[in-house]
């Protein structure tokens, strides 16, 4: 069969069953015609057939990111980042907000994300008095870095219908101080209902979506499990925009909402629309219910009390039962099933849901996951294994919040978002960016994997540490088996889909300390390049 390209001196990870390095391989159409060595590929090219000299680099299977949140990239990029270099403090923020203030219509809202108190000079949120100050006719929302405690003005609180006397809703916070006086800080489901009346219009979620899976096949990503956002609504922008074409990347979309997330479940399980409907373009995943809190929050549900607050064992969206009667139903009816669970006991109550709902209706091959699994110590560990459960950890997670982890969770961090444990267990783990929460880039996850390092140095829980080889797994077949695709896509092998990604460097062979330098050139989906940001080379 002549090919359409052929690659040729290249190191070609292939993430086959012997994690296999070739030299070469082909493509015809939008499969994967042949993997081998130089000479093997002659057989393959004709008169038309494009061959490109890799020069040594690597070329991979695209990545796939198991855990992030699309749309929620997308509309953050139209809003102000408080990641952004020159915003270093309150006062910085308050300068940009005061900008978006002067260039909006009266009403519209204003919105800030990524916001981390601890990056800031003052070590603290803004005020009330503060936004106030920005405006009173614009409702403004600022959102933590985690996604999961905002603060916000009066005007936003007026819409929201909260005042000193409203009370909190259950597994959420609407902050007080000591005289009973609202402060605009929120926490857990008070901001995710903040968060649905802060909404965007049906051309913001368009533009958003698309600038989303643009930035994602430029870090080499070609498919995404995407986590959930507004319930049906992202449902119905994601298939229309993937029909078209303005999301190029395949998705995975689990059934989750950020809000009231059990609604939105119990309203799919009873449409009877299940776990793996669609097309290689768009799929359905799991049903997916939130748990507990943000690892940074810090609000995430422990067995023990926070290093940092002997009095604090975090926050619950859900009782163990409340989850079983969800999840259990889905999986009775033969859903996929996950939960967003961070801490020690969030994670132990829904393997206790598992276990149940193995036992009343038991199922082969279910691939029931749990995202993010944060701390997940080795009894968790061996449950996980016993009942064939895939955990979501998310490798970049150290890098950006690591000395966070070490405040607020001391030795537990050896535990934390696990990877060499998994593999030593046997468990089929994935991995995810969870983005806008931290950077998409999966180079970075794959450095910060086999470093275990934070930005500022400081070694976080390096026991979990792995090899280059085992990371490139975690972001390719591991993640294609989460999602029941490891027979079309997640390893270069023939027959199986021409998603791939040539990198500018050869990152078997590159320094431990060097791979977040290593840069994604070329991102091909369904056998044509969707991406270069180098020509390649044609012999």
């Amino acid at each position: 069969m002549i090919a359409d390209i052929v690659f040729v001196n290249g190191e070609v990870i292939t993430v086959d069953r012997e994690n296999s390095v070739a030299e070469a391989m082909a493509v015809k159409g939008n499969l994967i015609s042949a993997v081998g060595r130089n000479q093997e590929m002659d057989a393959f090219i004709g008169e038309n057939t494009k061959v490109v000299d890799l020069q040594g680099k690597s070329l991979l299977p695209g990545f796939i990111d198991s855990h992030i949140h699309l749309i929620l990239y997308g509309v953050n990029q139209l809003a102000v980042s408080c990641k952004a270099d020159h915003i270093g403090s309150i006062a910085d923020l308050l300068v940009d907000l005061k900008k978006q203030a002067a260039t909006i219509p009266t009403g519209e809202w204003i919105r800030a994300w990524g916001f981390n108190e601890t990056a800031m000079k003052e070590k603290r949120y803004p005020t009330l008095s503060e936004l106030d100050a920005i405006s009173e006719n614009h409702p403004i929302m600022i959102t933590r870095t985690c996604s999961h405690i905002s603060v916000v003005n009066r005007k936003a609180l007026q819409l929201a219908g909260l005042a000193e006397e409203t009370v909190n809703p259950s597994g959420g916070i609407i902050e007080k101080d000591e005289d009973g006086r609202i402060t605009g800080k929120l926490i857990e489901t008070a901001h995710m209902r903040m968060a649905s009346i802060a909404g965007y219009t049906v051309r913001e979620l368009e533009e958003a979506v698309k600038i989303a899976s643009e930035h994602f096949i430029a870090s080499g990503i070609t498919s995404i499990h995407e986590a959930g956002a507004h319930g049906p609504e992202s449902f119905r922008i994601m298939q229309q925009a993937v029909k078209r074409n303005d999301i190029r990347v395949r998705i995975y979309a689990m059934i989750g909402a950020l809000n009231q997330s059990h609604e939105f479940v119990n309203k799919m399980v009873a449409s009877g629309v299940v776990t793996g409907t669609g097309d290689e373009r768009f799929k359905i995943g799991p049903a997916k219910l939130f748990t507990d809190g943000s690892s940074t929050g810090p609000t995430i549900a422990t067995r023990e009390p926070y290093s940092s607050d002997p009095g604090n064992f975090g926050m619950l969206y859900y009782t163990e039962e409340e989850i079983y009667q969800v999840l259990g139903d889905a999986h009775d009816k033969g859903y996929q099933i996950t939960v967003h669970a961070q801490g020690d006991k969030a994670i132990e109550m829904y393997i206790n849901c598992v276990e149940r709902a193995l036992k009343e209706s038991p199922r082969k091959d279910h691939r029931h996951r749990i995202e993010h699994a944060g701390i997940s110590t080795p009894d968790l560990q061996r449950k996980m294994k016993e009942l064939g459960i895939i955990p979501v950890p998310n490798p970049p997670f150290p890098y950006e919040f690591g000395d966070i982890y070490i405040e607020h969770y001391g030795d537990r961090v050896n535990h934390m978002y696990a990877a060499r444990d998994y593999i030593t267990e046997g468990i089929i783990a994935a991995a995810g960016s969870d983005a806008p929460v931290t950077d998409h880039n999966p180079i970075l996850g794959i450095h910060v994997a086999v470093n275990r390092k934070s930005r500022s140095g400081a070694n976080i829980g390096t026991k979990q540490s792995i090899g280059v080889m085992e990371a490139i797994r975690l972001y390719t077949w591991n993640g294609a088996f989460a999602s029941f695709d490891e027979a079309i896509k997640g390893s270069i092998e023939v027959g199986k889909l021409a998603d791939l990604i040539v990198l500018n460097d050869a990152i078997l062979k590159v320094k431990a300390h060097e791979i977040k330098d290593v840069k994604v050139e070329t991102t091909i989906l369904n056998g044509e390049v969707v991406y270069h940001s180098e020509t390649l080379v044609e012999i």
